[in-house]
């Protein structure tokens, strides 16, 4: 007896002789990210990594330099030597920098200031933001559009006006009631903190971020007998901390790198800022760069840590206002 061959699967048999016949055309389609890559895609994602790389260089290499010049000796300095690596490294710099003036005092100025600053800048800018976007009461659109403005204002227009009414506040610094006879808040905390005690990006910037939060839970909690502050409180501000923590960040920031003006109003040296006390090393006919760039690096460290550790808060509260 012959052998009879095996009946064969019709759908077995059908799906291998399309394959045969479609070869190559049956083959998964490709994805859209390889079909996408042509010759000048290719170029433009080369010349943007060629201006990212450049660009990252430009901004990090001052930082660099800072820091290989304060560990340089005075004669590697001097000799106007562009090194990447330093032949002699030495700490030096830095023990000028802390022992020749008394920077100690510097930083504690600096940080007393900048601190004072973000908490009066929380403060008054969440209040009034708060009022600017939840509350309803007449000229508030005039208001806020006069708020505006003077961020319009360079800052450099102020000073002198600033300055006299600091001298002259009555009853201050040996002021009689007609603000005369002494000082005023010149040479104090005072003269720093009061004038940026609520700045007008502080308010524009909270109105901004309280806007994205919906009016239904104010409406709910007046409905259930909250006083108005207590809403502020205890409903909004919670849900604004991510705002909150990025204008105190950027609010320590400029308070902590403030040069002008605490220059004109603090002429006593010991109550001088980093920035301020850094310039001390500049003189009309010489700077001594060592000691200047020691102090430098230690100057930048708390901004650099700050931003190290609170960089998640920034990313936060811009998503949150993206995504409102």
């Amino acid at each position: 007896m012959s052998a009879q061959p095996a009946p064969s699967n019709p759908l077995v048999t059908t799906t291998s002789r399309a394959r045969a016949a479609g070869g190559a055309a049956s083959s998964p389609p490709l994805p859209m990210n390889a079909r996408r890559r042509t010759p000048s895609s290719r170029v433009r994602a080369l010349v943007w990594w060629v201006a990212v790389v450049v660009v990252s260089v430009l901004t990090v290499f001052p930082l660099l330099w800072t820091l290989i010049t304060s560990l340089k000796p005075a004669g590697d300095i001097l000799s106007g030597a562009l090194e990447l690596i330093p032949r002699v490294v030495t700490l030096e710099n830095y023990q000028r920098a802390v022992t020749e003036v008394p920077f100690g005092r510097y930083f504690v100025n600096s940080l007393v200031l900048a601190v004072a600053g973000v908490i009066a800048n929380l403060f008054f800018g969440s209040l009034a933001g708060y009022a600017f976007a939840k509350l309803k009461f007449r000229g508030k659109k005039a208001l806020f559009a006069t708020l505006l403005s003077s961020l319009m204002i360079p800052g450099i227009v102020t000073m002198v006006p600033s300055f006299l009414v600091l001298r002259a506040f009555p009853l201050a610094g040996g002021n009689n009631i007609l603000g005369q006879g002494g000082v005023g808040f010149l040479n104090t905390y005072w003269a720093i903190i009061l004038p940026g005690a609520a700045g007008a990006f502080a308010v524009f910037f909270m109105r901004q971020f309280f806007s994205t939060i919906p009016d239904e839970l104010g409406e709910a909690a007046r409905i259930d007998g909250a006083s108005e502050f207590r809403i502020f409180a205890q409903v909004y501000l919670p849900l604004a901390k991510a705002g909150a923590a990025v204008l105190g960040i950027l609010t320590f920031q400029a308070g902590w790198n403030n040069f002008m003006w605490p220059l004109i109003v603090l002429n006593v040296q010991e109550m001088w800022t980093v920035q301020v006390g850094l310039a001390s090393f500049m003189t009309d006919y010489a700077t001594d760069y060592g000691p200047l760039m020691a102090g430098t690096v230690i100057a930048s460290l708390p901004v650099l840590l700050l931003f190290v550790f609170a960089q998640r808060y920034i990313i936060e509260g811009v998503a949150h206002v993206n995504a409102r």
